[in-house]
């Protein structure tokens, strides 16, 4: 069932606004908690490892269960999975805000990070069924990416005085009247879509071995910055996540309605538009984690402040967005990704110039003026690439690969910039902890490169915009 074929233009761009909305708060929520962190620890009296914990328990069970949430919104419907995600995303916040200990803590991030999964990849599939492939879908798909980075702005503004005025539990809390407001509006702006499958299949096999390999992966590079990337935890988790993959792919080969169909994977410009946005996502989290902690433990920035000058980011990636949907029409998918990964790897390399006693506008401005526009042009270039010639049977779980290809990028790229800072660190103070983030931001830059050359040997040669509408059409034919 099209959800195209019943709401009229207007309609569409409100459910595009209220879709915007929830990818809006899982970002807020995945960012705000960072800056309330420090009270939460003090709060409840929890140890390093602890308040390690309040942020992997969410990351495990969001990577996790992205490609599974996307199929269950295919075949249950996706505004049903929707309304469910976001009813249990407003509980588990109410829920972290109460929270007594840090053990209710923890595991209500848990289930928070799973809400958070079914809510990010069924509003995707809802925007891939309601916009038609085309000029029509990218700019829908360049208001999420810029919905996203307004999230990253506001969590970077309103987390500090939040947490400082009424307390860190506020954080949470600020999440249960929107997702209220979003369950009212959902039934009246969404019209209910659904694969046209008439056998619901879950495919369990597929459904086991893929969440167990992605929950393998993401633990294994979340712990090993501490426990080391040879060590035997983080070589055995990693090892384990190589066999359970294995095991995906061969039970997707002999199931009559597999999880993720093969074919899906086998398509050069989706598979190729989702190994750009890893490597993206490994940049940007990256990036973001090095300047902060350049920002706040170096330079003795407050969150407030921190979060004030570093406004000029985000809101570059908004406007790179936009910009993006634009030229990926005309100029083709691959040359926006490389464009826009070349402006993320020079400002990466322009921030590993910081000296241990800067200023924010001659050390980190110019580098943020580069890297904003490029993360955004590259997102919605990827989003774009990794998304065309999709089935609307297929757009769940397809939106979360894409999804889960950006949050376990964003991992990867905190552990391994995490792990090179400190092995390049001198010392406590801020010569020798700035040498260590001047290798963080230098390894940022080779993610980039990496991403950059995936991009140009990949994502194809650019197509007129009509000719990429025909192999569309043609793809939907042959598939129906």
């Amino acid at each position: 069932m099209s959800t195209r074929r019943t709401m009229t233009g207007d309609r569409r761009r409100y459910a595009l606004a209220l879709l915007c909305v929830a990818g809006f708060m899982v970002i807020l929520d995945a960012q705000i908690v960072l800056l309330a962190l420090p009270s939460v620890t003090a709060g409840l009296g929890l140890s390093a490892g602890g308040a390690q914990w309040v942020m992997s328990a969410y990351l495990l069970t969001f990577g996790g269960l992205l490609l599974l949430g996307g199929r269950t919104a295919d075949l249950l419907g996706r505004r049903r999975v929707f309304m469910t995600g976001t009813l249990l995303f407003g509980l588990s916040s109410l829920l972290c805000g109460l929270a007594w200990t840090g053990g209710v803590l923890v595991a209500a991030r848990a289930v928070q990070g799973v809400s958070a999964a079914v809510m990010a990849t069924s509003a995707l599939s809802l925007l891939v069924s309601t916009f038609a492939e085309g000029p029509e879908r990218n700019r829908a798909l360049a208001v999420w990416s810029g919905s996203g980075g307004f999230g990253a702005t506001a969590a970077l503004l309103i987390g500090g005085p939040l947490t400082d005025a009424f307390g860190w539990q506020w954080v949470f809390f600020l999440n249960v009247p929107v997702a209220l407001a979003l369950l009212a509006l959902t039934p009246v702006l969404l019209s209910e879509s659904r694969s046209a499958e008439r056998a619901r299949s879950y495919d369990p096999a597929g459904a086991l071995t893929a969440t167990a390999a992605l929950v393998a992966c993401v633990y294994a590079v979340v712990q090993a910055p501490t426990a080391g990337w040879l060590s035997v935890r983080t070589s055995g988790l990693l090892a384990a996540a190589v066999v359970l993959a294995a095991l995906f792919v061969r039970a997707e080969a002999g199931s009559r309605a597999p999880l993720v169909p093969l074919s899906l994977l086998r398509a050069r410009t989706v598979s190729g538009g989702n190994l750009v946005v890893f490597l993206l996502g490994a940049s940007a989290f990256g990036m973001s984690y090095t300047l902060s902690q350049y920002g706040q433990g170096v330079l003795g920035y407050s969150p407030l402040l921190f979060g004030l000058c570093n406004v000029v980011m985000p809101l570059g990636a908004v406007v790179g967005s936009y910009a993006g949907q634009a030229l990926v029409t005309r100029v083709g998918a691959r040359a926006v990704a490389v464009g826009g990964l070349a402006l993320v790897g020079t400002g990466s390399l322009l921030l590993s110039r910081i000296p241990a006693h800067g200023g924010f506008v001659r050390d980190l401005l110019p580098g943020l003026l580069l890297f904003g526009p490029g993360l955004g042009a590259c997102a919605v270039a990827g989003s774009i690439a990794a998304l065309t010639g999709v089935g609307e049977r297929e757009s769940g779980v397809a939106s979360g690969i894409n999804t889960a290809a950006f949050q376990i990028g964003g991992a990867f790229g905190v552990a391994v910039v995490t792990s090179v800072a400190l092995s390049h660190t001198g010392g406590p103070g801020p010569a020798g902890l700035t040498a260590g983030y001047r290798a963080g931001f230098t390894a940022c830059a080779l993610l980039a490169t990496a991403g950059l050359a995936c991009a140009a040997a990949l994502l194809g040669a650019s197509r007129r915009p009509g000719a990429v509408r025909a192999v569309a059409v043609t793809r939907r034919r042959v598939r129906s």
